[in-house]
């Protein structure tokens, strides 16, 4: 039985000012697993995040990723593996060009030549963004930048892909896009969002975080149509959306 991508156990963290923002956090994902990240402002989500490659420590409890534990001794084995695509894309797009961008970290591994090249061009395909390699990001429409800001984390080649909110601010086409690209990475994938209907299309399970703990773990659909858990943890569905009458998002075959 293959290691789990990602386990996180006990995990606890309070911040220097003693806001406590965790309390005790335990929850496991397969490799390959798409799992959504659901809950209110405050809940916690984005600290929890930044304990999965090691930008927050000092809390209790343990979190292993592919079976390595996070910590100084496997730190950069574990920000290889664990790829975070933060919200903003201009927080990751910093270079003269598109090439450059999705080039950096592997060259700060030590990759050169034709191998880093074709690096580059790889995770540009894999985004549909290779014809824009020479362009400067900020000529980009908001929806390239994010999809080359996820090339620049996949460039990396990481074991998990963590998302925040991948579907803020995007048009209806470019979400429908980003979607059909996130479906096809054969990668483990978190996802935190509060578009609850992108978690449903994506994720066949989610995971609620409220106030510092799991509330609730189990597939998206039936989660989404708990309406006791949803007014609970402050989570809503759009005007008129049934989670019900549409299709769960398939899981890896």
């Amino acid at each position: 039985m293959s290691t789990a991508s990602l386990e996180v156990s006990g995990l606890a963290f309070a911040y220097p000012d003693g806001h406590q923002a965790l309390f005790g956090v335990d929850f496991s994902v397969a490799r390959g697993e798409r799992v959504a990240l659901l809950g209110p402002n405050g809940a916690g989500k984005t600290t929890l995040v930044l304990h999965l490659n090691g930008i927050l420590t000092g809390g209790t409890g343990t979190v292993t990723v592919a079976g390595l534990p996070v910590g100084k001794q496997h730190m950069a084995e574990i920000r290889r593996r664990v790829g975070i695509v933060f919200q903003d894309p201009d927080d990751q797009l910093f270079m003269p060009t598109v090439r450059e961008d999705v080039a950096f970290g592997p060259a700060a591994a030590g990759l050169r030549g034709p191998e880093l090249e074709e690096r580059v061009d790889r995770a540009l395909g894999r985004v549909g963004m290779a014809e824009f390699k020479d362009r400067p990001p900020h000529h980009l429409s908001f929806g390239q930048r994010r999809r080359v800001a996820v090339a620049t984390v996949l460039a990396m080649e990481p074991e998990i892909l963590v998302l925040d909110e991948p579907s803020s601010n995007l048009d209806p086409a470019s979400r429908r896009e980003l979607a059909d690209i996130l479906r096809s990475l054969d990668v483990t994938l978190l996802m935190v969002t509060h578009d609850l209907p992108y978690a449903l299309e994506l994720c066949p399970r989610s995971l609620v975080l409220s106030d510092g703990v799991i509330a609730a773990d189990g597939g998206t659909a039936d989660l989404l149509a708990d309406d006791a858990l949803m007014r609970a943890h402050r989570l809503e569905l759009p005007y008129g959306f049934d989670p019900r009458s549409v299709p769960a998002a398939p899981g890896r075959s």
